[in-house]
């Protein structure tokens, strides 16, 4: 069984205890949870789930679109990014992939060709690619400058996967996407809705086919709400930056990736054997070995609450101890 990547279900079940006794840090979700506003929504438009929700997933297109300086027309809205990502790479026929990148990328793409996000050299000069801000699982951050320099004139549309950045305190490029330049935004993390399942695309999207009914009835309540918290969202930036400085002092004894999002790449050769030990413990962590594109060795693991975290570094000093 692959003991990473939010299967806290299926290894809850595999191991007979209650989902609640697993401690999921394989899944970078926010740590404090669904705003409260969102909470009450999603109780509130219970009574439309009798009903087909919007047809073209207007009334979410209309809030993020505010939230974010961008005309309607130019978001696509899904069931989580990883549906528009498929949507957008079946579009593009076949293209490069910048790693480290989300694996559903490769799986989208099996034959892609792969460059270095890192290295601005090795990035294709035309052709469809996808580049990652902040980067999964590392956490690099390349500069919209950057970004804009590499888009500007070249033959070949840009998909920049920003399915991290609420989390940081950092510029985004989705009030830019058109043209060649795309921006895909996931809105379940930040917003602790992964269950529900919404993501959005923006830029030049007519030419992406749109299912009806994009988004169901608690999911367009939940994105609605979740983009008019901001006192949330600066709630959660906070807390997320001074754990995860936290947790990175904590882990010191390996070699820890600076912190840009809600996760921390912690590189070591033995991460697959630290993540078997504690998933024996029923705390998962990301073991990165084998991601596509990225020879590093090591384990991702998500900014949780204190206590998550306390339990997570002693488990770990167990680890080395052993």
């Amino acid at each position: 069984m692959v003991r990473h990547g939010g299967n806290i279900f299926a290894v809850a079940e595999a191991e007979g205890v209650d989902f609640r006794q697993v401690l999921d840090f394989s899944a970078s979700i926010n740590p404090l949870g669904m705003s409260p506003a969102v909470r009450e929504a999603i109780l509130t438009a219970m009574d439309r789930v009798a009903h087909y929700p919007e047809r073209t997933g207007r009334r979410v297109r209309e809030a993020l679109g505010a939230h974010w300086g961008v005309a309607p027309e130019r978001i696509r809205v899904g069931h989580g990014a990883t549906e528009l990502l498929f949507a957008w790479c079946r579009e593009q026929g076949n293209g490069t992939i910048a790693a480290p990148a989300f694996g559903e990328f490769h799986a989208a793409w099996p034959e892609a060709r792969i460059c270095a996000l890192g290295d601005r050299e090795s990035w294709p000069a035309e052709g469809a690619v996808v580049l990652t801000r902040p980067a999964n699982p590392t956490g690099e951050l390349i500069s919209c400058e950057l970004v804009r320099e590499y888009a500007r004139g070249r033959r070949g549309a840009v998909l920049v996967d920003e399915s991290f950045l609420d989390f940081c305190e950092a510029e985004s490029l989705v009030g830019e996407a058109g043209g060649n330049l795309f921006v895909l935004r996931s809105l379940t993390k930040f917003w602790a809705l992964p269950g529900l399942r919404i993501g959005a695309l923006v830029g030049d999207v007519s030419g992406i086919t749109q299912i009806p009914w994009p988004v169901n009835a608690l999911a367009e309540a939940a994105a609605v709400a979740a983009v008019g918290d901001g006192e949330w969202a600066r709630r959660t930036r906070e807390f997320v930056k001074t754990e995860a400085a936290w947790l990175a002092g904590e882990l010191a004894a390996w070699k820890v990736w600076e912190p840009t999002a809600n996760y921390l790449f912690v590189e070591t050769a033995r991460g697959t054997e630290l993540a078997a030990f504690l998933a024996e413990r029923n705390v998962l962590v990301r073991d990165c070995a084998g991601w596509p594109g990225w020879p590093v060795q090591g384990v991702r693991v998500a900014v949780r609450r204190r206590w998550e975290n306390e339990v997570l570094v002693r488990l770990s000093k167990e680890f080395l101890c052993g």
